[in-house]
């Protein structure tokens, strides 16, 4: 199946879950900024967890279906989708054919960023192991740019899928847009004084229209004070990382983040919260709470406990019992796991579990 592009959209780009394993020499991660929401239409269409997709920001494009049949599957923000002129829902696996068209009625009702998921993936070329959009170096997805009129896009081989299969409402994310972001404190929270702590945990910010892919910026009135100015020697910067440069506000690393950076990191958000902060509208109002690592390990826990029910549910509407990309893991894959690490000369015992 191919899908052409008869209207792009505001900023409409392919992406799946990033381009991991190069950030040591440079290249950031890129990928989906909501995850949560790629995956679970992934699922539902029985590709792999990882396909490509269209991310859709703002408005929706006009896609024509063409040499072919498939499905698909919306999920995300709600652009207000329309199949030959005609409301369908998000979060449901819909068949389409040649000749379909694909609409979007207007900006988001709820959310700022939706995915189109196919039947088999977007089929761009694998750079560095993914297909995601970098605009900045201008690699992945098409011609490492976001889409425009006319692009062609193919798909890969479709896997098992039921037309009609929904996500169930207690298996989607939570975009409640008024619950705080939950945050780890550290690796430097302790280079901000205490006070400067207490007003980034009580105070309320508003998300900036200056925001993008790689960083989420805040605005507000109450400014975060440091202990001996922002700069540090520059270290890895993780999804979610606040950073505080020197005018007290906080950014929020996201997707397309820098490898490195040379500002005080107060805290890392849970990478859940960061999927929701991605559908936030510049100018919502954003709060953050103070967890700690073990709960912010349950918290992923629970994601992962969910796409496997997810998974369970779909298999039951599935067409065969023949297992298809889209299953979990076996278990003769390495679950848990223990290393010794040494840093700066200092030994660490380490352990890590596969969600």
């Amino acid at each position: 199946m191919k899908l052409l592009i008869q209207f792009p959209g505001a900023l409409t780009t392919v992406q799946d879950l990033g381009r991991w394993g190069y950030q040591a020499i440079g290249m950031p991660v890129s990928g989906a900024m909501d995850a949560p929401a790629l995956i679970r239409g992934n699922i539902l269409l029985g590709n792999q967890d990882n396909a490509a997709a269209l991310e859709m920001t703002m408005s929706g494009p006009s896609v024509l279906f063409k040499d072919g049949e498939g499905a698909i599957a919306i999920t995300g923000g709600d652009l207000q989708p329309r199949l030959n002129n005609q409301p369908v829902s998000n979060w449901k696996v819909l068949p389409v054919k040649s000749g379909d068209v694909l609409t979007f009625a207007g900006v988001c009702g709820r959310g700022l960023r939706a995915y189109l998921c196919v039947s088999g993936g977007i089929d761009v070329p694998v750079v560095m192991g993914s297909r995601s959009t970098y605009m900045k170096a201008k690699i992945g997805g098409l011609d490492g740019r976001k889409l425009a009129k006319d692009d062609e896009l193919s798909t890969g081989q479709a896997g098992k899928y039921k037309a009609g299969v929904s996500c169930p409402e207690n298996m989607r994310p939570d975009y409640s847009p008024d619950k705080p972001l939950r945050t780890v404190l550290g690796p430097q929270d302790d280079y901000i004084k205490p006070e400067g702590v207490k007003t980034f945990l009580s105070s309320e910010y508003k998300i900036s229209p200056s925001s993008d892919r790689m960083g989420s910026r805040m605005e507000g009135s109450e400014l975060i004070e440091h202990v001996k100015g922002p700069d540090i020697v520059s270290d890895a910067i993780p999804m979610g990382a606040v950073q505080i440069p020197g005018q007290g506000l906080p950014i929020v690393m996201m997707a397309d983040r820098q490898t490195t950076g040379g500002y005080v990191k107060i805290g890392v958000v849970h990478a859940l919260d960061v999927a929701r902060l991605s559908q936030l509208m510049p100018g919502s109002p954003v709060r953050f709470s103070q967890i700690t690592q073990k709960q912010g390990i349950e918290i992923s826990k629970s994601e992962a406990q969910a796409l496997n029910s997810l998974r369970d549910y779909v298999m039951k509407f599935s067409q065969t019992q023949t297992l298809t990309q889209a299953q979990p893991q076996t278990q003769s894959q390495s679950q848990r796991g223990a290393m010794n690490v040494i840093v700066n000369g200092e030994k660490f015992f380490v352990t890590w579990e596969r969600l």
